[in-house]
C-alpha cells in the first residue's frame, strides 16, 4: 500500500514539473518571438530606408545616363560605362531590398522554430550576397570623371601611372571583398566590420534568440 501512494505522489510531482517545464518553456517562446520581432522590425525600417533611397539613387544616375547618352561623344565613354555599372549593381539592390521585405512579412512567428530559423538564415546569407556584390562598384567611382579626350593620351604619365594604381587596387579590394564574404568568414574580424550596416547583424540576433529556446529543451 505504501508503495502504491509513492508512486502515485511520484507520478503527482512528476507531472507538476513537465507542466511547470512546459509554461516555462512556452513564457520563453513568448519573450523571443517578442525579441525577434522587434529585431525583424527594425530590419523592415532599415530596408525600406535603403529602398527609399535607393530608388531615389537609380533616377538620378538614370537621369546621369540620359543626359550623357542625349550629348554623346567619345568623351563620354568612361563616364557611361563607370555609371552604367553602378546603376546595374544598385538596380540589383533595390530588387534585393523589395525581396528582403517580402520576406520578413512572410515570417510566421506561430509556426516551428525550425521554420523560423530557416527563413532568417535565407535572408542573411542573402544579405552577405547582396553586400559583397555591392562592392563591385568601387572600381567605377575612379573611372566616371575620365574622359576619352585626354586619358591616358595626354595626361602625364605621373598621373596615368597613379590613375592605374588606384584603379587597380579598387579591383583588387573588390575582388578580395567578393570573394571572402561569405558565412564562413563571419567571425574575421575585417569581414564582420565590412558588413555592419547592412543588417546582417540583426538577422543573427534573431536567430541567436531562438538558440535559446534549443538550449533550453536540451537542459529539460
Amino acid at each position: 500500500m505504501e508503495n502504491i501512494d509513492f508512486i502515485n505522489i511520484w507520478k503527482e510531482q512528476n507531472t507538476k514539473i513537465e507542466q511547470a517545464l512546459a509554461l516555462n518553456l512556452k513564457l520563453l517562446r513568448e519573450i523571443v518571438d517578442g525579441k525577434a520581432k522587434s529585431a525583424v522590425r527594425s530590419l523592415t525600417v532599415l530596408k525600406s530606408t535603403l529602398l527609399f533611397f535607393g530608388v531615389l539613387y537609380l533616377i538620378a544616375l538614370g537621369g546621369l545616363i540620359s543626359f550623357a547618352i542625349s550629348r554623346y561623344t567619345p568623351a563620354w565613354n568612361y563616364f557611361l560605362l563607370s555609371v552604367a555599372a553602378i546603376f546595374a549593381i544598385n538596380l540589383f539592390a533595390v530588387i534585393t531590398y523589395i525581396k528582403h521585405l517580402a520576406w520578413l512579412s512572410e515570417i510566421n512567428y506561430d509556426g516551428t522554430i525550425a521554420d523560423i530559423q530557416q527563413k532568417l538564415s535565407k535572408l542573411q546569407l542573402s544579405i552577405i550576397q547582396l553586400t559583397r556584390i555591392m562592392y563591385l562598384q568601387t572600381p567605377f567611382f575612379t573611372t566616371f570623371y575620365l574622359s576619352s579626350n585626354w586619358f591616358p593620351q595626354l595626361s602625364p604619365w605621373p598621373y596615368t601611372l597613379f590613375h592605374l594604381i588606384i584603379t587597380g587596387a579598387a579591383v583588387y579590394l573588390s575582388w578580395w571583398i567578393y570573394r571572402n564574404m561569405t558565412v564562413d568568414n563571419l567571425d574575421n574580424k575585417l569581414i564582420k566590420n565590412l558588413l555592419n550596416g547592412s543588417g546582417r547583424e540583426t538577422v543573427q540576433k534573431a536567430m541567436d534568440f531562438y538558440k535559446e529556446i534549443e538550449e533550453y529543451k536540451l537542459k529539460e
